[in-house]
């Protein structure tokens, strides 16, 4: 690649940093890094060794991010914008620095209440919402509601393209923990024969209502007694925890209009299909296009003013 103006965009997650290379608007390269909570040297080395491929032979004008970027764990800590939000104040209260040859611009998260009435935040899903009302303007008009899956996933409602509340739950994070540092899935032979346990642990975590935790608990005495595998206690695991959440959710929010699912394709599939029992319709809008749209709205909003 010869050396170009062009402008990097990243969601930087816990887990991992997506990083878009954008020149004239179009996507020429995408890299990957390590998330804020895994990271072992200070963020903005992390950034510069994510960046590298691309800095050795492309001019980088500015660096977009949007994301745990923004967190105390970050590059630096931007305040929320408290909800109700609007796109004009989104894109008022992002932070302009430069660091270490970089201009960087980081979006603000959004805080609010959530469905219960107590204090919830988001960094980066609100990129995806703002992005996502870009990609289908539909969604900015009259009242609407949005899953996006994920390590934290968000219930939210838009009430005329302005974020009006949201609730997390962290279901991504607990199977992540439950799968990996739990005695849950330590028991079966395999990690074959996992048909059916998605569905069997939506069904349990439906119909649970608070007992997750002595259902939890059937991911391993299923494996001990019945013969089940690994693999098959995990995607009951999963469906367990979903299914809970659909629950819960289901105690808040009306699901007899239609529910617009963002994120990675794999995990909106998931849940879609444990939504199609309760809402009249669901559509899926892919995670990375809506954080792009949504970065970009950033980046052109960023050229206004300059990097101090």
């Amino acid at each position: 690649m010869t050396e170009e103006t062009c402008i990097a965009l990243g969601d930087w997650g816990t887990s991992r940093l997506r990083l878009f290379l954008v020149k004239h608007a179009a996507i020429q390269d995408h890299l990957e890094g390590p998330g804020i909570g895994a990271l072992v040297e200070r963020p903005i080395d992390a950034l510069r060794r994510s960046l590298a491929p691309w800095l050795k032979d492309t001019a980088i004008t500015r660096v977009v991010l949007c994301g745990m970027a923004g967190s105390r764990n970050g590059l630096v800590e931007i305040p929320y914008l408290p909800a109700p939000a609007e796109l004009h104040d989104w894109l008022r209260d992002q932070a302009q620095f430069s660091a270490h040859g970089l201009d960087v611009t980081i979006a603000p998260g959004v805080s609010g209440k959530n469905a219960w009435g107590a204090p919830d935040v988001m960094r980066g899903e609100e990129t995806q919402i703002f992005g996502a009302m870009q990609a289908e303007p539909a969604l900015a008009r009259g009242r609407q509601l949005l899953v996006l899956p994920g390590t934290h996933s968000k219930w939210v409602h838009l009430d005329d393209g302005i974020i009006a509340g949201f609730t997390t739950f962290i279901t991504g994070e607990l199977f992540a923990l439950l799968r990996n540092h739990s005695t849950l899935l330590r028991t079966g032979n395999s990690q074959e024969d996992a048909e059916g346990g998605f569905d069997a642990g939506l069904r349990r975590g439906q119909d649970c209502g608070t007992g997750l935790a002595a259902a939890l608990f059937e991911t391993r005495s299923a494996q001990i007694l019945t013969g089940r595998s690994q693999g098959w206690g995990a995607n009951f695991l999963s469906g367990l925890l979903i299914g809970a959440e659909v629950r819960a959710a289901l105690e808040r929010y009306p699901m007899d209009q239609s529910v617009t699912i963002i994120g990675d394709p794999q995990l909106t599939a998931l849940y879609r299909h444990s939504l199609a029992p309760y809402c009249g319709s669901t559509h899926e809008l892919d995670g990375d296009r809506c954080a792009i749209a949504g970065l970009q709205l950033l980046a052109q909003f960023s050229r206004q003013r300059p990097a101090i």
